[in-house]
């Protein structure tokens, strides 16, 4: 089985274990630093890493629920996985989760699967062929003005007062995964996605693949791409767009500074 085939299995197997889960009932508390996480979160990262290591145990593992081992900095691919992306979304009862898969070599992703289960989509992408949606290729929209754009971020980000020009009217609506967001950009259903602060590895690793074959931008907020498996796994914001729109977004947010 190829890296694709064994990463999108995993990630639909999980995906019920999720749902399951959240069925019977969630155990719910708070991490190190304030974020919610659940059983389910771990009991899809032990189902995935168990699964996955076992048919790949030469990769090395990045995970938000699992401790992370320097081992993988020396291996020559990685998976990089975000069990649940979007915990909040998922303990809430929404839909707007997914589960993350990268498989990682020499910084840069070369097969990906971005799983919603409760929305039954499957986007993913290796670096041959196009991004898919259940299957079917997917391309980022031709939207070509910010004014009017269907935009995924924070409302009241864009309508603070110390932006150097004031945003157009756009229509601005939220996800909690960050992953779904890009995927949701890459398939046209949304122009662009901005957030201007840090995200991980986890978050962006799987998304971004499938938004380059897709066709669409993404990087942080000054226009650099990612790269993966560093000593810190985490990239310092994020800007998902269509070809036409990327620049215009990253006019307006390359000059920031962030902490």
């Amino acid at each position: 089985m190829n890296d694709l085939d064994l990463i999108i299995a995993a990630a639909r197997e999980a995906g019920e274990l999720a749902l399951g889960a959240r069925e019977s009932g969630l155990t719910i508390w708070s991490k190190e630093g304030g974020s919610p996480v659940t059983d389910a979160d771990l009991a899809v990262d032990t189902l995935l890493r168990t699964e996955l290591r076992a048919e790949r145990p030469d990769y090395g593992w990045l995970s938000e629920e699992t401790a992370d081992d320097p081992a993988r900095l020396a291996t020559g691919r990685q998976f990089v996985v975000d069990p649940i992306d979007g915990t909040v979304a998922f303990m809430k009862g929404k839909p707007w989760f997914a589960v993350s898969i990268a498989v990682v070599e020499d910084g840069q992703p070369i097969a990906a699967v971005v799983h919603a289960p409760a929305l039954d989509e499957t986007y993913a992408a290796t670096l041959q062929g196009p991004a898919t949606l259940n299957g079917a290729p997917i391309a980022p929209s031709d939207t070509d003005a910010l004014e009017g754009a269907a935009m995924l971020g924070d409302a009241k980000m864009f309508a603070h007062p110390a932006w150097r020009e004031p945003w157009p009217t756009m229509r601005i609506e939220t996800r909690n995964s960050i992953a779904y967001r890009a995927c949701l950009v890459a398939a046209g259903a949304f122009d662009a996605a901005v957030a201007l602060s840090p995200k991980s590895e986890w978050d962006v690793a799987a998304a971004d693949l499938i938004c380059q074959r897709a066709g669409a931008a993404l990087s942080d907020h000054k226009g650099r791409p990612y790269a993966y498996n560093r000593p810190v796994p985490q990239v310092p914001s994020l800007v998902c767009a269509n070809r036409a729109l990327a620049p215009l977004i990253l006019n307006r947010v390359g000059h920031i500074e962030l902490p």
